[in-house]
């Protein structure tokens, strides 16, 4: 048995996955299926060792924030990097570390710094780099940092 994220698409399912193994180094492109529709097809690809499925089926659904991918960085190059990448092209910054890229697709692009600052059992330092996170987009590690000493 496999289990895979499945995204559903207009029309850009092989751009989509094109676009994505670009971005993330470690990935590589499964294959396609088409089927007996000549307007349907499923490709599949791994990011990061991650397998995805994409369907092109004239979906006209929007994606939304309850399903994102998580990309979790290690420093702020890393961050930079990702955000650049998946706001290329027409994507939209969101809120603390969120975004679209151009698909729509929902990302969190997240230094795992922030997730230890932010779960610290002082709660003081803990809440400022909430509320410092709360004013950006894309996380500045150093901003956090500084809101972490007080």
């Amino acid at each position: 048995m496999k289990i895979y994220p499945h995204l559903w698409f207009a029309s850009q399912a092989e751009e989509a996955m094109e676009f994505y193994t670009s971005v993330f180094k470690g990935s590589r492109i499964l294959g396609r299926i088409d089927l007996p529709d000549p307007e349907l097809s499923v490709v599949r690809f791994e990011l990061e060792g991650l397998p995805i499925a994409a369907l092109n089926a004239h979906s006209h659904v929007p994606y939304n924030e309850a399903f994102s991918f998580l990309v979790e960085t290690d420093d702020q190059a890393e961050t930079d990097y990702y955000w650049n990448a998946l706001t290329s092209g027409g994507g939209k910054e969101q809120p603390c570390g969120w975004l679209t890229d151009k698909f729509g697709v929902y990302w969190q692009v997240s230094p795992s710094i922030l997730l230890r600052m932010v779960s610290d059992p002082d709660k003081e330092k803990a809440g400022r780099v909430l509320q410092a996170m709360y004013k950006m987009k894309k996380i500045v590690i150093t901003d956090l940092e500084r809101a972490y000493r007080g």
